[in-house]
């Protein structure tokens, strides 16, 4: 079973963290994969940056140009993680958008994402019917579960069909803003996190997008079975360097 389907069915709500591989540093990528799950983090999203990352705020934008700065590109990505499973055993996923993959090959990459032991992608920018069509057969036939991004502006539909492709999580972005661009939430989001809770998809929800203390992460899983933090990470790595990762994790949980 894919370790992201083994975490999700703990009876616990789930930590995930998002960090831009390269970032701070270009061989920091899996020093803060070690840390974080040392610290008790149940699942790490690896952000690939990219040049034009339309789904992300400032903070990612900044890191991600930074990282591509520092060298780090999809095949240092992947030499960096070669012998990452003598050391780490919780869900890792690659996040990022799709020209790279494209420009890698879809076939090669998900060929790597195997041998290296990755267990899960999230490409903001394949639409669900694209992959569907032409990439699913590719992604299972090499374990690979494809998360998809609702909104709170997505159709029922829409959401019944992700759910009906989907084979791990559904990552419910808490707005249909950029992330890092808000802090708590709302009553019409948490009334969002309610009705997609209410709809009993068969694949469980975790949210992301203005989840940065311990108080947003009560929050959004009070109606999930996890959430994201991503900005409010790459911050403390700005502002703190890798050595207090322990801190950021304890302030959250």
């Amino acid at each position: 079973m894919n370790r992201i389907n083994q975490k999700l069915q703990e009876d616990k709500k789930l930590l995930s963290i998002y960090f831009t591989a390269g970032y701070p540093n270009l061989g920091d990528t899996v020093s803060i994969i070690q840390d974080l799950e040392k610290n008790g983090v149940d699942m790490i999203e690896i952000g690939l940056p990219f040049s034009d990352p339309l789904a992300d705020g400032p903070t990612i934008q900044e890191s991600s140009t930074k990282a591509i700065r520092n060298g780090m590109t999809t095949h240092k990505l992947f030499e960096q993680l070669q012998g990452i499973r003598d050391t780490v055993s919780i869900p890792l996923l690659i996040m990022g958008y799709f020209n790279p993959i494209l420009q890698y090959g879809v076939q090669e990459f998900c060929e790597k994402c195997q041998e290296i032991g990755i267990d899960g992608l999230i490409i903001p920018d394949l639409p669900v019917d694209v992959y569907n069509e032409k990439y699913k057969t590719i992604f299972e036939a090499h374990g690979l579960n494809n998360v998809f991004l609702i909104t709170p502006q997505t159709s029922v539909e829409r959401i019944n069909f992700i759910d009906s492709v989907s084979n791990g999580f559904i990552y419910m972005v808490s707005s249909a803003s950029v992330t890092g661009s808000s802090t708590g939430f709302s009553n019409d989001t948490r009334e969002y996190f309610k009705r997609i809770s209410e709809m009993k998809l068969k694949n469980p929800q975790v949210i992301g997008f203005g989840i940065s203390d311990s108080e947003s992460f009560q929050q959004a899983t009070k109606f999930a079975k996890g959430a994201i933090i991503g900005s409010a990470f790459i911050k403390h790595l700005t502002n703190k360097g890798t050595s207090k990762i322990a801190e950021f994790v304890k302030n959250i949980r």
